[in-house]
């Protein structure tokens, strides 16, 4: 658990991450076609790393939906600051103050136009929605708001990367259960401590919030701080 977290922070001290948060670029990462030109419904999910030093332990993460022939996406994070539920904060696909996202989830078509419903309802009955819901750690924060849509949409056939810390935690108030994909199981002692054996999810040790562990499905490492090695996670 120590070596990848600190493979991760050697990689954040040489890098430019500790360059100043507010004037950090946040324009589009070229990832996503203009609304107007791609009539499709679309589905979106994106991991990129956090601000400054938590970038050495977490992603955040958010999820962008757009209807069949609307002229715009919708973006939505889960943030700290004023109510936590933000919508079209920043640009569907923009940097997270200067980090190029990672695709986590993608589906276009007629699938992405069944699913949306689904999400944006679980988007609006989120019951962590208030000012003050926000907790950086064990959550619920960014990731868990992720993952208790992912949770209620398995259809989405997707899992966070490993550096999503806070997807982990019990946001449903079970410690014991099927995984988001009802391919395996979990349990959970309030998002400290944790194991995750599943078809889709692999098999993950979740040791106060860093991951460590192997996916099956798309072979890869599941690391602390670093993330994934092998085959990314939308191959």
């Amino acid at each position: 658990m120590l070596v990848p977290m600190a493979v991760s922070a050697v990689q954040y001290l040489l890098g430019d991450r500790r360059a100043n948060w507010q004037t950090a670029d946040r324009s589009s990462a070229g990832l996503l076609a203009k609304a107007s030109e791609h009539s499709d419904a679309v589905i979106r999910v994106f991991a990129a790393r956090t601000v400054r030093w938590r970038g050495i332990f977490a992603v955040h993460t958010w999820i962008v939906v757009k209807e069949r022939g609307a002229s715009r996406y919708s973006r939505y994070d889960y943030t700290a600051w004023g109510e936590p539920i933000r919508i079209d904060g920043f640009l569907a696909d923009g940097r997270w103050f200067g980090e190029i996202p990672e695709t986590v989830v993608s589906i276009d078509g007629p699938k992405a136009e069944a699913l949306i419903p689904k999400i944006r309802s679980v988007i609006e009955t989120y019951k962590f929605r208030a000012n003050g819901d926000y907790s950086a750690w064990p959550g619920p924060n960014s990731n868990t708001f992720i993952q208790a849509i992912m949770d209620a949409v398995p259809e989405l056939e997707a899992v966070l990367p490993p550096t999503a810390i806070g997807k982990d935690y019990p946001y449903h108030g079970n410690w014991v259960g099927f995984t988001p994909s009802r391919t395996g199981v979990f349990a959970s002692l309030g998002g400290y401590l944790g194991l995750t054996i599943g078809w889709i999810e692999g098999i993950e040790l979740n040791f106060f919030g860093g991951v460590l562990g192997f996916d099956i499905r798309r072979p890869a490492l599941k690391l602390p701080g670093v993330g994934r090695l092998g085959l990314p996670l939308g191959s």
